[in-house]
């Protein structure tokens, strides 16, 4: 196996865990630390976690917003592994309607991962983004339409902050389409890919940090 990251097909669309990073509003802050240290004499290291099922890259399973919808555990993998599209929608600047996606003509069963400004803007900031570009909550139901499989976005929710965070979550999960938040799609260009995208097996979870990477087709 080639060890040269450089040289592999497979481009990481994933953002790193780290300590302190930027949360969504009121949820839990991103805590890392060794709570077991070989240069305190320790036989080996050891990571503590302290985390949210949001934070980062990851998955919202439907009981994120709806009472009785699936959990993570629920994932059906052809959600995640398999052909998508990645749209090129950087430029818009506040919510995506129907009027962005339209010309990209969605198709029944797609896996689609929008790419927008956040990716090369809101990653950036040391600090939450509260103008980061979302869908509003018309787009959403379009692509509820449009049958849809999954979606992908690059930032930490779907629906933007305080506006559609509850209604465009409601339609989308609410339809069960399977939503990955959080990618970071600055190193891809638009077009066809082979998407890997599998979020931690967590029972009964609204959702789960998950590990996503793209290779062209």
């Amino acid at each position: 196996m080639n060890s040269d990251a450089s040289a592999s097909p497979w481009i990481d669309i994933t953002v790193p865990l780290r300590h302190g990073m930027p949360t969504w509003p009121g949820d839990p802050s991103c805590l890392i630390h060794q709570s077991v240290r070989m240069d305190q004499g320790a036989v080996c290291n050891l990571t503590h976690l302290n985390l949210s099922a949001h934070t980062a890259t990851h998955m919202d399973a439907p009981r994120h917003f709806i009472a009785d919808g699936k959990t993570m555990d629920q994932l059906p993998l052809d959600a995640v592994l398999g052909a998508c599209r990645v749209l090129d929608l950087r430029h818009v600047i506040d919510q995506i309607t129907p009027a962005d996606l339209e010309p990209h003509a969605p198709l029944p069963g797609e896996r689609l991962l929008l790419q927008t400004r956040n990716s090369f803007h809101s990653w950036a900031l040391d600090h939450f983004d509260t103008e980061f570009v979302s869908i509003r909550q018309d787009a959403a139901q379009f692509l509820v339409e449009r049958q849809v499989r999954t979606v992908g976005i690059d930032y930490l929710s779907i629906g933007g902050y305080g506006k559609d965070i509850v209604e465009t979550h409601q339609i989308m999960l609410g339809a069960e389409i399977w939503v990955i938040e959080g990618l970071n799609l600055a190193a891809v260009e638009p077009g066809e890919y082979e998407l890997l995208c599998l979020p931690l097996n967590i029972l009964g979870a609204d959702g789960a940090p998950c590990r996503a990477v793209l290779r062209r087709l």
